[in-house]
């Protein structure tokens, strides 16, 4: 009798365990409905107007539902794509920054692919003229120097010259806790700067272009006939890990939330990473020898950066790969105080912001979009003076934010 009661005992135990307590399937069914969805994973709230249209489709690597490609996605469910519009490195977002790519019909689909990243960078009208409505889902990182959001204000402008409707496929900001840094000084307008934005925006693609079309940014002070759909379940303190690197360059989730202040070093006689598997997360140059003990090799690596700066030259300076994001969180501010140190680090002083030195550099002055900055670190400003120096355009523009915003 023992024997059976043990039995019986241990047989409940183990059908226990396999069973969900009620309460657990209600939070496991909680967590699900509260999960983020993207825009382009609510296909009821678009495929159906889809339905008897020719599209286009601006996309990359990151235009996902789930694992699967958008364009693959909407294929098997009936919408008619005519076209692809590639951005800065292609289609499959492969190609190096700053390469032009070629116009090429996709291998898997057979749909042919317009490059908007070389011989043109806005859609023509030969080129929509088979087109209904046009389609936006780029992955943002939510930086003003990243080249997503002008690629959507030229496609804002072809949709209002030819009369198409823009479907904004909404996406979350990784960045989105971050508005800091100065407003661009639009005398330094270029590639990487084209709005008067902070270094980093705040903003989703979506609420970007309802600030464009609101704040006149198009040319000619255009508006675009847009449709939006909101990612589900989201706010802009929400941490967001991406599930696919939105380009070469940004291949981990620390490089994705570092870039905001890392990229700087695009703009020093510093080499940021690139020509190493872990760009944006390192800094230094041969001349730091002996300052620092962390040292790398950049080498030529196809398609992420095949001449880096200080190439096959040991690099010492900044590991910052295991740096803790939750002090940037905490914080919501660029870190400073990076450029700062190795500038204060570097024995050559006056080659520190020299762009002359390599075409692999950038101009600080269109990175950071005022030409108060160079000076105030060769000066030794504080960053609370440098950081004085934003104002009264830094908070002008959280206020002018708060109109366009689609989320808390």
């Amino acid at each position: 009798m023992k024997l059976l009661l043990s039995l019986f005992a241990l047989l409940s135990f183990c059908l226990v365990g396999k069973s969900p307590s009620p309460s657990a399937a209600v939070t496991e069914v909680a967590t699900k409905k509260d999960q983020i969805q993207t825009g382009a994973e609510q296909t009821d709230q678009y495929v159906p107007y889809l339905k008897g249209k020719r599209v286009a489709i601006m996309a990359n690597q990151t235009s996902i539902i789930g694992r699967t490609h958008l364009v693959d996605s909407l294929q098997k469910l009936g919408v008619t794509i005519v076209k692809v519009f590639g951005p800065e490195h292609g289609f499959r977002g492969k190609a190096s920054a700053g390469t032009a790519v070629a116009d090429e019909a996709d291998q898997a689909t057979g749909i042919p692919i317009v490059s908007l990243y070389g011989r043109k960078n806005k859609p023509t009208k030969e080129d929509l003229a088979n087109v209904d409505i046009l389609i936006y889902d780029l992955q943002d990182v939510g930086c003003r120097f990243y080249t997503n959001i002008n690629a959507l204000s030229r496609l804002m402008e072809a949709c209002h010259e030819n009369g198409k409707e823009l479907l904004i496929l909404d996406r979350p900001n990784p960045n989105g806790y971050l508005i800091d840094g100065p407003i661009l000084d639009m005398k330094f307008k270029s590639g990487i700067g084209m709005f008067p934005l902070p270094m980093s925006h705040g903003l989703t693609v979506g609420e970007f272009a309802q600030m464009a079309n609101g704040e006149g940014w198009l040319t000619n002070k255009v508006k675009c006939n847009l449709r939006i759909i909101k990612v589900a379940n989201y706010h802009h303190d929400m941490p967001y890990d991406l599930p696919v690197s939105p380009s070469p360059n940004l291949n981990t989730q620390q490089a994705v939330m570092l870039y905001p202040s890392t990229c700087l070093f695009e703009g020093t006689y510093l080499n940021h990473g690139r020509g190493t598997y872990f760009p944006f997360t390192v800094m230094g140059s041969p001349e730091l020898k002996g300052k620092y003990e962390f040292s790398f090799t950049p080498t030529g690596i196809k398609g992420m950066a095949e001449t880096p700066l200080f190439m096959n030259q040991v690099c010492y300076g900044l590991d910052l790969r295991n740096y803790d994001i939750e002090k940037l969180r905490q914080k919501k501010q660029i870190n400073l105080q990076w450029v700062m140190e190795l500038y204060q680090a570097s024995p050559h002083k006056e080659k520190f912001f020299d762009s002359s030195l390599s075409k692999e550099m950038g101009v600080i002055e269109r990175l950071v979009g005022n030409a108060l900055f160079r000076q105030q670190i060769i000066d030794g400003k504080s960053e609370k003076e440098i950081r004085a120096s934003w104002e009264p355009g830094l908070t002008q523009y959280k206020a002018m934010r708060k109109q366009y915003l689609l989320y808390p």
